[in-house]
């Protein structure tokens, strides 16, 4: 085990500075950031080069300027905002915002998710398991603002259940912006649990187990979930970095001021140091979280081993 963390840890290595010299190049290939300075009005050639030279825009974007972010990176610094702000200081404020907006999402992807996809997967072909189909089916086709909106304009304006917008980041505000954020993901969640529950009941280790005359909630939870949750934990380990960058939607409909908030303000106003630094951190979680979701595959299915 230890020699394929190690492997693997070294792996991520390449992939990293690929995946960081892809974005650098294309984010600062999205227009001039110092004409979005100068507003409406274009900016004075001196004012323009000064600017440039500040903020090191005057050097060629390769090498020179990804191996010097490169190395700030290393030493915890991911530049300047163009309107003087530290990186960092948008990170402490936004990333706590949107991991514990992750966090409510995911809990709806495995609880609500997984429950619905064993209870559909071991009735299969009944009522209850064709509700579900027809329901996460429309849930995938219906877009995530207009879930947003309607769940907005619902239960926070007319029927004011809800705060129609996040105003301090808790969890219980935090609630009905998860659900939505998750509910694409649910649905997927749902249907992969159950096509993998419906697959494995019918194995020769689910059949010997019965004729043991195991209980059915230990043949259920020990043997026919246990291994029918690879796929389903492959999906929600990738799917917690794509939740994390992917927000921006959910964030602007309910006014949470998270990663995606500021990845959209970065684009807005072609704030590239802003850009490339939220999405350096967002390609370290992918990774982190491709690991941990190999590493859970040892721990569901003890036949799995790691030379």
């Amino acid at each position: 085990m230890g020699r394929y963390v190690v492997r693997r840890l070294l792996q991520m290595i390449p992939v990293f500075v690929g995946s960081t010299l892809l974005i650098f190049l294309m984010v600062n290939v999205m227009g001039d950031p110092i004409a979005g300075l100068c507003g409406e009005r274009a900016c004075d050639p001196a004012t323009a080069a000064q600017l440039r030279k500040e903020f090191g825009l005057d050097k060629p974007v390769f090498p020179q300027r990804y191996l010097t972010y490169m190395g700030h990176v290393f030493t915890g610094d991911f530049g300047t905002a163009f309107n003087g702000q530290k990186v960092t200081e948008l990170m402490a404020t936004a990333f706590p915002v949107t991991i514990r907006l992750t966090i409510v999402a995911i809990l709806f992807e495995i609880v609500v998710g997984i429950t619905l996809g064993v209870v559909t997967g071991l009735r299969r072909g009944r009522p209850v398991d064709t509700s579900v189909l027809l329901l996460t089916l429309v849930v995938i086709s219906v877009p995530t603002f207009v879930t947003g909106l309607l769940l907005q304009l619902l239960l926070g304006l007319k029927w004011h259940w809800i705060s129609p917008s996040v105003h301090n980041g808790t969890f219980d505000e935090l609630l009905v912006p998860g659900l939505v954020l998750a509910s694409v993901s649910l649905a997927y969640v749902t249907r992969l649990t159950r096509t993998s529950i419906a697959e494995n009941k019918r194995s020769d280790y689910v059949r010997t187990a019965v004729a043991k005359g195991l209980p059915r909630r230990r043949v259920v939870v020990r043997h026919l979930l246990r291994n029918s949750l690879i796929p389903v934990v492959t999906f929600i380990g990738f799917d917690i970095g794509a939740l994390m960058g992917g927000a921006i939607v959910t964030e602007r409909i309910f006014n949470i001021h998270g990663v995606g908030y500021q990845l959209y303000q970065g684009i807005l106003r072609h704030n590239t140091q802003t850009v490339v630094g939220f999405v350096t951190v967002l390609v370290l979680v992918f990774l982190v979280a491709n690991l941990l979701v190999d590493l859970l595959y040892a721990v569901l299915d003890p036949r799995i081993r790691y030379a």
